[in-house]
């Protein structure tokens, strides 16, 4: 399949939202359930996130990971420092090399989240532009990269691939990086632990559009 050809970068629109001014303290505000304590909220975070028993590839980095039941999981997600945001199919997978492993396009199931993350500009800013972007899809976690970037989680289950497109170029045409457009990315585990040792902090969740599709 042919990778899709992405927009130009659009700095002007790009400082037109930031200059709204939203940041990370509105994430928090908008928040629901809103963040108040220090616990680390990995299996909650997942659980609503990928209910049920789905098959989850995760790793602690990009060259050791596993595919597993979510059940499988419990108890160690907190570890992790990398999740695909969809779930899988089946354990493995084969290559484009034709090599069997446990993270492949060919085992990851249909797109559920389509995360959008920026590798420039202060927090406030990419806060800004994800609330922004809220506005087109639904926002459902924020995830720190435990660096210096932002993760947003787009809920986009059931919606016509071409529309969830339209939505993503639109992102990196404000800067977001395009790597995550392939399903099979792994984007940051929710409250896990990046390789420097630092928490991956959840900054936000809004929970309702899973509890109404309740898929």
């Amino acid at each position: 399949v042919a990778k899709p050809k992405w927009p130009p970068f659009d700095k002007e629109r790009r400082e037109a939202i930031i200059c709204e001014g939203a940041g990370v303290a509105d994430l928090w505000e908008f928040s629901n359930p809103r963040l108040e304590d220090n616990r680390i909220l990995t299996e909650e975070v997942i659980d609503w996130l990928f209910p049920g028993n789905p098959w989850l590839c995760c790793g602690v980095s990009m060259h050791h990971f596993d595919t597993r039941r979510r059940d499988d999981w419990r108890g160690h997600l907190h570890q992790q420092q990398h999740i695909v945001p969809s779930q899988m199919t089946a354990k493995t997978g084969t290559t484009k090399a034709g090599v069997i492993s446990a993270h492949t396009l060919d085992n990851t199931g249909p797109r559920r989240f389509l995360v959008v993350e920026f590798d420039d500009g202060t927090l406030d800013e990419q806060a800004g532009i994800l609330l922004h972007l809220s506005a087109l899809a639904p926002l459902v976690c924020v995830v720190h990269s435990g660096n210096k970037s932002l993760h947003g989680w787009f809920y986009v289950h059931g919606l016509l691939e071409a529309k969830v497109l339209r939505f993503f170029r639109y992102s990196v045409s404000l800067g977001a990086d395009s790597a995550l457009w392939t399903r099979s990315q792994f984007a940051r585990m929710p409250d896990g632990q990046r390789d420097n040792g630092h928490r991956q902090r959840v900054h936000f969740l809004n929970l309702k559009p899973l509890e109404q599709n309740q898929l």
